[in-house]
């Protein structure tokens, strides 16, 4: 598995395809008072998001960042900028964006979560310390939404990698309980409960009785 899902933030009148590695998910509505500048930045942000969901996070990044200027403390600039950071593998400035939006608002799942996906970079090179940084934003976003989606299954994946597979396969099981229909969330309690089965000592014993 590569990067985390990240997640965008803004209307643009359809839903965004759900990818596990590097994908987005379903987006969610924006409300800004509708004077004219606030309908040029609302457009703006939409068309950074839209690019964003186009896999073209060069021309959002170009979109997002001049409004990220403008208004540091937009949660929904926020979101999609460190969205376009993570997908350009730029994790210290996505950190920078997303870590600096989670402490002006404090209750935004989307915002932890991506914090999560920024802090871990991508998994399979991700030490022991990024690891804990995005376990802790994750954990933080399950505290504000415990129904938000995705975010049990990158738990589970870290503790995979980290050897904790009891963990991985409850992290993973509470995922599905989410989202009876994730395969992929299956395939892991499956494959993991194998392994920890195979790996108990009742296994051993049976394997040398038989010897």
């Amino acid at each position: 598995m590569g990067t985390a899902d990240i997640e965008s933030s803004v209307d643009c009148n359809e839903n965004a395809t759900q990818v596990r590695d590097g994908g987005l998910l379903p987006i969610g509505l924006v409300t800004i008072p509708m004077d004219r500048h606030s309908e040029e930045f609302n457009r703006a942000l939409a068309e950074g998001a839209w690019l964003l969901r186009a896999n073209q996070p060069d021309a959002a990044v170009e979109k997002l960042l001049p409004l990220y200027e403008q208004a540091p403390a937009n949660p929904d600039v926020a979101i999609n900028l460190g969205g376009a950071y993570i997908l350009l593998a730029k994790w210290n400035k996505a950190v920078r964006v997303l870590s600096k939006a989670a402490e002006l608002h404090p209750d935004n799942a989307m915002l932890w979560s991506n914090l999560g996906a920024a802090h871990l970079g991508r998994l399979e090179l991700a030490g022991p310390p990024q690891q804990q940084r995005a376990i802790r934003a994750y954990t933080r976003a399950l505290e504000v939404d415990p129904a938000a989606r995705n975010v049990n299954y990158h738990l589970g994946l870290i503790h995979k990698e980290r050897g904790d597979l009891a963990e991985a396969i409850a992290c993973f099981t509470r995922e599905l309980a989410l989202n009876p229909a994730d395969k992929d969330a299956r395939y892991w309690i499956d494959r993991l409960a194998g392994s920890v089965a195979a790996a108990s000592p009742e296994s051993d014993s049976h394997r040398a009785e038989e010897a």
